[in-house]
């Protein structure tokens, strides 16, 4: 009777085991899904350079931006994006020339304090690499742009923190001719370029 009340509890605790088992593969994680990254304003560097006179290009930087994203780990494709850049913030080691950046000639910060990127596309190429499109809202004026994107590093921050935080790296480029949003000062007399080669280079965290 002991032999066959044990072969009688086996199905039980099979059954049990199983439903365990079901229970654990339902509760797993799904896969991936797009994660939204805010920008670190600390690891957040925006250059450009313009070329002076024909001469050589004068460099210079935005100090103050912030911005977020979405972003696919698993295809490693970005989807929505926005950046804000303080038009102020302007920077390019020259007190005098700084003052003239920031007047009406160019970038008008009193009357338009932000310059404004939504991202509205993205196609991968290579490896890590692909070109984001979206639109560039400056001076008022709406104009589409297209920045040629690098994914650089993606893991956990090595740093110790009071939270670990999941962190990507990502460089992007683009060119853009100032004249396109009506920022004409200088272009025809070719004193100061036309086109504006810019840079970004940050690092943004996973929320």
């Amino acid at each position: 009777m002991i032999a066959d009340d044990r072969r009688c509890r086996r199905p039980t605790y099979s059954r049990t085991l199983l439903a365990v088992l079901l229970a654990s593969l339902c509760a797993a994680p799904a896969a991936a899904e797009p994660r939204e990254y805010l920008i670190d304003p600390d690891h957040f560097g925006i250059s450009f350079r313009v070329r002076h006179i024909g001469y050589a290009d004068t460099l210079g930087m935005f100090l103050r931006a912030s911005g977020r994203f979405v972003y696919d780990e698993a295809t490693r494709t970005l989807h929505s994006a926005r950046v804000v850049v303080d038009t102020a913030s302007v920077f390019s080691n020259h007190d005098k020339r700084d003052a003239h950046l920031r007047d009406a000639d160019f970038l008008d910060v009193k009357s338009h304090p932000e310059a404004v990127f939504e991202g509205t596309g993205y196609e991968a190429a290579e490896e890590g690499k692909g070109r984001l499109r979206g639109t560039l809202m400056l001076l008022g004026q709406s104009r589409p742009v297209e920045l040629a994107v690098t994914l650089n590093k993606s893991a956990v921050y090595p740093f110790p923190l009071a939270v670990a935080r999941h962190t990507l790296g990502i460089s992007a480029s683009t060119t853009l001719r100032r004249s396109d949003w009506g920022m004409d000062y200088a272009v025809a007399n070719g004193l100061v370029g036309d086109e504006v080669h810019m840079s970004f280079e940050f690092e943004a965290n996973r929320q």
